[in-house]
């Protein structure tokens, strides 16, 4: 009796931690943690050189993981997955970029735009929009931070937000014409190739293996965890609810900036934090994803 109940307790378990809202709440926190590790060696490799490690090992741990079929597939779906595979480096760059010039939580925060405007353009009923309305006034407050702002990293965080949009519309797009993590793999490793060259010509501090080190923690954390989850869960929740639950990112971001690089926040950041958080709780609360995620579905 004792048995069976233990087993069904952890099957519900298994069953509520495979649920895709919480799949996307995980790969919030692992993705901004690992943001905050790489920003913290930015003094010792460039942000280039630093988001190429991260891309390369990412797409190499999961290309053993997965072991891609490549045959047998259509012209369609290698422009699906190629196209995702130029987000996902463009996004990865360009934030790093920011994050060179700007606070972590100031930069995620104008990123943001990106995914906010995909829950506007997506959102079908009235209340939807009172939750968007609630992030887009915390990405309102937490950008009108006092301070000195450079433009080329608000313009670097820009260009994020805007790949970020499309990531979020490429990563469905691949999940349905790929199988597993198949296609990720796949799109990583044409991110990884294309800064290839860039990474070269700006590869100080590559010969570290501290750097390495440093670069494989990021790409688990950065990339391979929270592109998985994402990969499995917009498999089976709206997109406008996945962008809404994004409003999270700025909070995720500027609260391990904090705990792991010491950048504070004032009052405006904690009152944008406040609102973005809400925001993420009402969505939850009142959205539903088309259907659930079986647990064995979840990525390993």
């Amino acid at each position: 009796m004792v048995a069976r109940f233990s087993t069904g307790r952890a099957s519900s378990v298994r069953t509520r931690l495979a649920h895709p809202v919480v799949l996307v709440l995980i790969g919030i926190a692992s993705v901004q943690v690992g943001a905050t590790f790489a920003k913290s060696l930015f003094d010792e490799v460039t942000p280039t050189a630093m988001v190429w490690l991260r891309l390369t090992l990412s797409a190499l741990i999961l290309l053993a993981i997965t072991r891609p079929r490549v045959r047998g597939l259509s012209r369609r779906d290698w422009l699906v997955v190629v196209a995702f595979g130029a987000s996902l480096g463009l996004m990865n760059w360009a934030i790093y970029q920011s994050f060179a010039r700007l606070p972590i939580g100031i930069a995620v925060t104008i990123e943001f735009i990106g995914p906010l405007t995909i829950a506007l353009v997506t959102s079908r009923r009235a209340r939807d929009l009172v939750w968007v309305a609630l992030a887009a006034a915390g990405v309102v407050l937490l950008g009108l931070e006092p301070g000195r702002i450079s433009v080329v990293g608000v313009l670097f965080a820009l260009l994020a937000g805007v790949c970020w949009a499309a990531y979020i519309v490429l990563s469905k797009a691949t999940g349905a014409r790929w199988e597993g993590l198949d296609g990720l793999a796949l799109a990583s490793t044409v991110a990884a190739v294309a800064l290839t060259p860039a990474a070269m010509a700006y590869a100080d501090g590559l010969g570290s293996p501290h750097v390495w080190l440093v670069g494989l923690i990021v790409g688990l954390m950065s990339s391979v965890i929270p592109y998985s989850l994402d990969l499995v869960a917009l498999r089976s929740i709206k997109s406008g609810l996945y962008a809404i639950l994004m409003s999270l990112e700025p909070a995720a971001g500027a609260l391990a900036a904090i705990l792991i690089l010491h950048e504070g926040l004032s009052v405006l950041q904690w009152l944008a934090i406040a609102c973005v958080v809400v925001a993420s709780a009402g969505a939850t609360r009142t959205g539903k994803p088309e259907h659930h995620v079986p647990a064995e579905s979840t990525p390993v």
